[in-house]
């Protein structure tokens, strides 16, 4: 919060859910005089449509278009207008809460499923379990409803009721669940806990101390959600070691948390400082109150950690309280803010109003000529994965992120065993960040786990990135291509019909026309004119010779 204001930032990480936050602001028009004569023309050109255009326009649809395109014009992928029916979604995805079950669901072979219950929710509560088949929503079945329409059916009013009837195994079962306000967790270990799955593990090495947490997104809060967790691993008492803070895939949420989680680190020093031109200049320190016992923190970012991710590791590395493990992140510098729009039965505009910079001063933010952008991950610790790895990481990272009602261990399992743990979760960049750990709590210094990750070579791996893409895109456009001509030759007219060659200069002549017993009907006089196109627009093509009765030629005169 700044001066009664809280500053959201939000990426467009690709595949990853977008945390803002509302001020509940009105937004109004100021009465300036060039605000009025700029929308001179836009009343004058919605008059005249009202006046003449050949249908009724619809208001709605026109001031939608009106404000998308002034927006557009911007060209700013971050601001954005929110109309009425999007709203519920947005401010969803705003503050990470909403009404409902608390579940995550998706659909197989046309039925909705439950991929995991969330944390403390009524699914979880009411005894709903992994991969429960729901067979219906209060009576109405699932089949065939999109993962949308389903969501829909499940939310409502808090101390409403649903109904489920679900399969499970051979049995059917009927769960009534009463609706909550669900809040997701931001805040994830390693694994759940064996006793309890609504808590997570986070010492990763008990031996030497190291905890890892994973961070998903700047949620309301989530800074206390971070600190109860370093709280359980004994942090401020100086029992915690080491830590590795996982910001990978985190697009980020709210400016004023990750300040609230940079200065749970330092003891003093520049956090971020904003700049906007409706704004003063403005810088977060860090301040000494409540700062945990210093220990060695290695974080792990990706191409998808953005905005609120790139400040928290910005700052931590900027002040020499962190290194950085993985690859170059997201690149996205930008500050916005959420406003009601007046007089749009709900609308909400999503604006850009400052920049942000990390304490060196450096911008973040990446433009389509950058060749720097982002923060780069710290000499010795460049790990990049290729994207069979990930597939492979991200396949275990779901199995350990569902609730199950029975979470005792497998014996197979060696969860105290920080090398079967990096084995096991088949995570080379957690693997090489909890190693630069081990060896920081070990040998008092820190020590290369990676590659050396330098500009060329972190710029080499995002060109080889962008080519591949634009091969895959051109190699469809090839596929695309060849499609079409397929389908041209599959689907071609007739040749055009040609009565005779170009290069004959035709006066006229005659056309004879016979019964179908080859009889002379008619002789048919043509104009002087050269006729051969009112002949094919007629009808006629060129004759051939039948059995029956070989049709006269026209008797074209030279």
């Amino acid at each position: 919060m700044k001066n009664g204001r809280v500053l959201f930032e939000v990426s467009l990480a690709v595949g990853f859910g977008v945390v803002l936050g509302a001020t509940g602001l009105a937004l109004t028009l100021d009465n300036k005089p060039n605000n009025y004569a700029f929308l001179d023309p836009i009343i004058t050109i919605k008059s005249q449509l009202d006046k003449t255009y050949v249908d009724v326009p619809d208001d709605k649809v026109l001031q939608a278009g009106a404000i998308k395109g002034m927006l557009d014009s911007l060209n700013d992928p971050y601001t954005v207008y929110v109309p009425p029916a999007d709203r519920q979604e947005f401010n969803k995805s705003l503050t990470g809460e909403y009404v409902g079950i608390g579940a995550s669901v998706n659909t197989d072979k046309g039925w909705l499923v439950i991929v995991s219950p969330l944390e403390d929710s009524p699914a979880f509560k009411a005894g709903l379990m992994a991969e429960d088949k729901v067979l219906e929503i209060d009576g109405k079945s699932t089949q065939g409803l999109s993962v949308d329409d389903c969501i829909d059916l499940l939310q409502g009013t808090p101390g409403t009721t649903v109904t489920l009837l679900i399969e499970r195994g051979s049995q059917k079962l009927t769960i009534p669940i009463t609706r909550d306000r669900i809040k997701t967790r931001s805040v994830k270990g390693f694994h759940r806990d064996a006793t309890d799955a609504n808590k997570w593990e986070y010492m990763i090495d008990p031996a030497r101390g190291i905890a890892y947490v994973r961070l998903t997104q700047f949620t309301p809060q989530v800074s206390q959600e971070l600190a109860a967790a370093l709280a359980s691993t004994g942090a401020a008492e100086g029992k915690l070691k080491g830590l590795v803070l996982d910001l990978r895939w985190n697009p980020g949420g709210l400016l004023n948390e990750a300040e609230n989680i940079a200065d749970l680190f330092l003891k003093d020093g520049v956090i971020v400082s904003t700049k906007g031109r409706a704004y003063a200049d403005e810088v977060a320190r860090a301040r000494g109150e409540g700062t945990l016992p210093e220990f060695p923190i290695a974080i792990i970012v990706n191409g998808q950690s953005a905005s609120a991710s790139e400040v928290l590791s910005g700052a931590l590395v900027d002040n020499n309280r962190a290194i950085v493990v993985g690859t170059r992140s997201f690149g996205k510098g930008l500050v916005q803010n959420v406003y009601q729009v007046d007089n749009t039965e709900g609308g909400e505009l999503k604006i850009t109003e400052q920049r942000y910079y990390l304490p060196s001063g450096r911008s973040i933010q990446r433009k389509d000529d950058s060749q720097e952008w982002g923060v780069d991950p710290t000499p010795g610790f460049f790990v990049p994965m290729t994207d069979e790895e990930l597939i492979e990481l991200i396949k275990v990272r779901r199995q350990e992120d569902v609730m199950r009602a029975d979470a005792a261990r497998d014996a197979a399992q060696r969860w105290s065993d920080a090398e079967w743990i990096l084995g096991y979760l088949k995570d080379k960049q957690l693997a090489a960040a909890v190693k630069a750990v081990q060896l920081r709590v070990d040998g008092g210094k820190w020590q290369a786990t990676g590659d050396e990750g330098s500009k060329s070579t972190i710029a080499g791996g995002e060109l080889k990135r962008l080519t591949d893409a634009r091969d895959a895109i051109e190699r469809e456009l090839v596929r695309i291509d060849k499609r079409i001509s397929s389908l041209e030759n599959a689907a071609a007219p007739e040749s055009p019909v040609d009565l005779w060659g170009d290069d004959v200069n035709v006066a006229g002549g005659k056309v004879q026309v016979y019964d179908k017993e080859g009889k002379l009907v008619s002789t048919l006089s043509l104009p002087g004119i050269a006729p051969e196109q009112s002949l094919i627009d007629a009808g006629l093509k060129p004759a051939s010779p039948t059995p029956e009765q070989p049709p006269a030629k026209p008797e074209v005169q030279k």
